[in-house]
């Protein structure tokens, strides 16, 4: 009996004393790959969530609007102010939460990475995804 105690103790001393890892932040103002957006990474209740704050390269040509999102009560919502991440948590090495792409109107399964100025974003269909590096925006 005094052994199973001393284990359990053992084990609660432990688990106290190994500190939980934690994702490197990733809020603030970045610049998506190409140079295309700004998009800032903000809180959004217990949660991070990230929109488009300015369109630096417009595509010529192409739409300023969410033109191709799913809902057509939707595609008149100008790029601007656009949530691209959301529901993002922390996930003990990365950031995990979903992102949408306004150019196809589809929402993907990501990921998010800091790594000093550098932010990589993965976007994932099943187990296959594609990344970008985004650079910090001071």
């Amino acid at each position: 009996m005094k052994r199973n105690a001393l284990i359990a103790a053992a084990f609660s001393a432990l688990s106290i004393a190994a500190p939980a890892h934690a994702a490197d932040p990733v809020a603030g103002r970045w610049l998506t790959e190409g140079g295309q957006a700004i998009v800032a990474i903000r809180p959004c209740g217990a949660n991070l969530c990230g929109a488009i704050e300015r369109v630096v390269k417009p595509t010529p040509g192409a739409p300023t609007t969410d033109a191709k999102n799913p809902n057509p009560a939707l595609r008149s919502r100008p790029y601007v102010g656009l949530t691209i991440l959301s529901n993002f948590k922390d996930a003990g090495s990365d950031w995990r939460g979903q992102i949408y792409d306004p150019k196809s109107g589809k929402t993907y399964r990501s990921m998010l990475k800091a790594a000093g100025n550098n932010l990589e974003v993965k976007g994932c269909v099943a187990v296959f995804c594609r990344s970008q590096t985004w650079t910090r925006v001071k």
